[in-house]
């Protein structure tokens, strides 16, 4: 298969970046993420995973792009469990929508694992394509909604009563609600979360829209 590779320069923050040319390259790597399907992180096994790095796996996300991290020089590292563990630890406080995006270390200098990093993003690939069936998303829907119930409003109970995907790439969801407005951002994230667990989708940036109404398919129910 084709694959398309744009290399781009680093990111650094931008209280250090002061030359035009620079802030050219800024501006150039903003847009290539934002038109990109995947995006490779590399980080510096040696430093592990600073504030920067998780403002551009941050902005990554919420482009809806597809997220691969490659920990270089990996050779260089002595407690390489104990990097991981930290990089991984890093990523679960800071950026909980990352958790379990792909982590492949590799060594560019020894060429070692290098044969691992297209197969991660491939898989992201497929993930951040995927398309769930509208008869197994709203299984999933009714099991997500019995185990926790959306929160009351008024002292009303908030149903929502049909989600369908309506796009990929990323992918978004979108559900039905009556009172669509009362249903909080905990609550998405809480659905978010558990679409990625069960149709393993880690890591892959899941959208969800709130929409009034009913199903829109079974226009006489109750």
């Amino acid at each position: 298969r084709n694959v398309k590779l744009v290399d781009t320069a680093g990111l650094r923050r931008k209280s250090r970046v002061e030359q035009k040319l620079e802030k050219l390259s800024v501006a150039d790597t903003l847009r290539t993420i934002r038109l990109a399907q995947v995006v490779v992180l590399v980080l510096d096994g040696t430093l592990g995973m600073d504030k920067q790095d998780l403002t551009i796996a941050d902005h990554v996300m919420q482009e809806g792009r597809a997220l691969v991290l490659a920990v270089n020089k990996w050779d260089a590292v002595e407690d390489r469990a104990l990097a991981l563990k930290e990089i991984e630890d890093r990523l679960i406080r800071s950026l909980p929508q990352a958790r379990g995006v792909p982590v492949v270390t590799l060594s560019a200098l020894t060429g070692r694992h290098l044969d691992r990093l297209l197969p991660a993003v491939m898989a992201q690939y497929e993930r951040w394509n995927r398309r769930i069936p509208t008869a197994q998303l709203n299984r999933w829907l009714e099991e997500m909604t019995q185990r926790l119930a959306p929160p009351l409003a008024g002292g009303r109970t908030v149903r929502i009563r049909y989600a369908t995907q309506v796009k990929a790439r990323p992918p978004t969801i979108a559900l039905f609600a009556p009172r669509a407005e009362y249903i909080p951002d905990s609550y998405l994230r809480y659905l978010i979360n558990g679409i990625r667990e069960v149709f393993d989708m880690p890591g892959v940036p899941v959208r969800m829209h709130l929409r009034k109404g009913k199903n829109p398919y079974a226009p006489d129910e109750d």
